[in-house]
């Protein structure tokens, strides 16, 4: 048996891994309990909960602003809270966060000239892995020969495998 089957369902079940592991990140934790937030109303709590899960801590880069214990985060966490007790509008916040960190503040970034390559890298990569395995694969298979062996090759190969030469094929 060949081992291309085996190879490529290690494959298919890392790809699922990766398919899945986001969907494990949506029950992620609430703010930390040394920073009790106060609102207004339930709304103005649902609206911090969603908005500081989607912003990412410039500090740790991959965390979002739930997850991050950086100084940065607790005073971004602070800013928010008090523009959505001020009144403002979801949209504008996270326009007042882009302004002032960019497009990387946002865990889902804006499809535009400067991030295709976020969008876009990962699958270009995938392909380009998937290629140079099918071409290694490929030419593998094609190195090997399928023709017949010699007697000097069958008599060698008969001492390799303990047989001594009398004659069993």
């Amino acid at each position: 048996m060949r081992p291309y089957p085996v190879i490529l369902s290690l494959l298919c079940l890392g790809a699922l891994a990766l398919l899945i592991a986001p969907a494990s990140l949506l029950a992620g934790p609430t703010a930390p309990p040394s920073e009790p937030m106060t609102f207004e109303t339930e709304e103005q709590e649902v609206r911090y909960q969603k908005l500081i899960r989607e912003l990412r801590c410039t500090v740790c880069q991959n965390q979002n602003l739930i997850e991050s214990n950086a100084p940065l985060a607790n005073d971004l966490r602070r800013q928010i809270s008090l523009m959505i007790v001020d009144g403002t509008e979801t949209q504008e916040i996270v326009d007042y966060m882009v302004a002032r960190y960019g497009d990387f503040v946002l865990f889902r970034p804006p499809m535009n000239a400067t991030t295709y390559l976020l969008w876009f890298g990962p699958i270009a990569m995938l392909v380009i892995g998937l290629s140079a395995l099918g071409m290694v694969l490929y030419r593998r298979r094609s190195q090997v020969g399928t023709g017949d062996l010699s007697e000097e090759e069958q008599e060698r190969l008969r001492r390799l495998l303990g047989e001594g030469g009398g004659g069993k094929a």
